[in-house]
């Protein structure tokens, strides 16, 4: 499976000029799956009157424009308000245009995320292109065992976590050693796709990043600067790897 990881500097507030920078730094590139960072059209909005879009609103559209254009998978989260009150929603689109989603999970209380969105109360794995694939966003990745790789009729139930964030760079240091972290303890593939730029309240560095199931850093952005990745993905050498280190079969039952 060929991914693409871009680290995008979302415009405050602006979700028309975001999607078209994003668009922009696509053009040109092929990819099975493409990864937007945390709320990649408007920034990590903790307030989201006004600015958060419906559940099926213009940057939803756009992923199925462009999943629908391009033949690919387009994955990012978006501030929305649904029925049962706003939500940081994480939106895996499929070619075809359909597409699940996670509410994220781990409200970022510090910031007051809390105040404002409600949290999801579901743990969500898609299947895409021969892999499962399980949906996390930016708190989430402190809290492992909400990510534990369970066996399911003896297989783990996923292969590969995707995390989109608005991480800071004062704490960028933690967004490094847990990734890699989750992709040890998991034996599995981690992408962390985050931001860089400015907003009202933080700098955001990036180190949108890949990592292999030996915790093997794969391939890196460049940091503080719009970037992309692109990389191929092969399921053999995780099978393999899997295969020779078979570490998931002792894990704890809980």
């Amino acid at each position: 499976m060929r991914i693409i990881l871009l680290q995008t500097a979302p415009e405050w507030g602006n979700p028309a000029q975001s999607r078209e920078d994003a668009r922009r730094m696509l053009m040109g590139s092929r990819a099975d799956l493409v990864v937007l960072p945390e709320m990649f059209s408007t920034g990590f909005v903790t307030e989201p009157e006004g600015v958060a879009e419906s559940e099926e609103g213009d940057s939803l559209r756009w992923m199925q424009e462009y999943a629908r254009n391009k033949g690919c998978a387009v994955a990012g989260s978006v501030s929305v308000l649904t029925g049962k009150g706003y939500r940081n929603r994480f939106y895996f689109v499929f070619p075809d245009g359909h597409y699940q989603y996670y509410d994220k999970h781990h409200l970022f209380t510090y910031a007051g995320e809390d105040n404002h969105y409600k949290a999801g109360d579901e743990r969500v794995i898609v299947e895409y292109a021969g892999f499962r694939i399980l949906l996390q966003v930016c708190y989430d990745l402190r809290f492992p065992v909400f990510a534990r790789n369970r066996l399911v009729e003896g297989k783990p139930d996923y292969d590969l976590i995707l995390y989109v964030a608005s991480w800071p760079q004062q704490r960028i240091d933690a967004w490094d050693a847990l990734l890699k972290a989750r992709a040890i303890e998991n034996v599995c593939f981690v992408a962390g796709v985050n931001r860089v730029g400015k907003d009202p309240g933080n700098l955001y560095s990036g180190h949108t990043s890949l990592y292999g199931p030996r915790g093997e850093l794969l391939s890196i952005c460049k940091e503080g600067r719009i970037d992309i990745i692109e990389f191929e993905l092969k399921h053999a050498l995780l099978d393999q790897f899997r295969e020779s280190f078979p570490a998931l079969r002792d894990a704890d039952n809980q």
